[in-house]
Formats: structure tokens, sequence, C-alpha cells
């Protein structure tokens, strides 16, 4: 297998057995997290009541691989800001973003705007009716 960039919603996906579940738990083993996406999937399970050392390990569960926010990607994500303000793309959105354009694997997303995003990261929506299973 290849390996994948997760943004949160993906983490989320798999956290509550929601579509497209299935294709993270597929590329668990092979996943890479930005420390900015697994903050974010952290919060909203916390956000969820759930106990925060229990959203913690679930989010972190999903994650082969944890890439601390650096100052090359700050730098990106910070140069994104003008393309994807018209669909509201999140800081937590650019830096995965950010990731996937320098390391070059695919990201698992079941944000479909992305795909209207003119980067080079190649963007796999999640849901089942979104894109064939890889």
């Amino acid at each position: 297998m290849s390996r994948v960039v997760f943004d949160a919603s993906a983490i989320l996906a798999a956290a509550n057995n929601e579509p497209g579940a299935d294709i993270v738990l597929r590329h668990t083993a092979d996943s890479i997290v930005s420390t900015v996406n697994l903050a974010e999937a952290h919060g909203r399970l916390v956000e969820r009541r759930i106990p925060a050392k229990d959203a913690w390990d679930a989010a972190l569960s999903f994650c082969h691989e944890v890439v601390s926010f650096d100052t090359r990607q700050a730098r990106l994500a910070g140069d994104m800001v003008a393309a994807t303000q018209p669909v509201g793309l999140s800081l937590g959105g650019r830096a995965c973003l950010a990731l996937a354009t320098l390391l070059k694997p695919p990201v698992h997303t079941t944000d479909r705007m992305w795909k209207r995003l003119p980067f080079a990261a190649e963007v796999r929506l999640l849901r089942q009716q979104d894109h064939p299973v890889q």
C-alpha cells in the first residue's frame, strides 16, 4: 500500500464509524497526519463529551505517522489563504493540504469542496458516492 494523508474529517469518520470509515481503516497502517489535524480531531471528540484521554487515544489510533507542523508547512498553508478563502477552508485543512503537497501522497477527506481547490495534492473523497474504493 502507498502512504496517504488523513485530514481531521477522515479520523472522525473512522472514530464515529461513519461512511468512509472502512477506507480509513484500510489505510491506517499507511497514514500520515499533521499535528494540526490530530489536534482538530481530538478537539471535536472532546466537544462530543468524550473524556479527553479516550478522545486522544481514539484519534491517535488512526494515525500511523504524525508529522509536526513546521515552518515549511506553515508558509505553504499561509500561501493558500487567498485560494481557499472562498470555500472557507480552515487552518487545519490548509495544514493537511500543505503536508500532502510537500510529501506527495494523496489526501483522504470527507469534504467535497477540496476537489475544487487548485492545488497539486491529489484529493480522495471517502464517501462511497464520491469515488470508488481505493
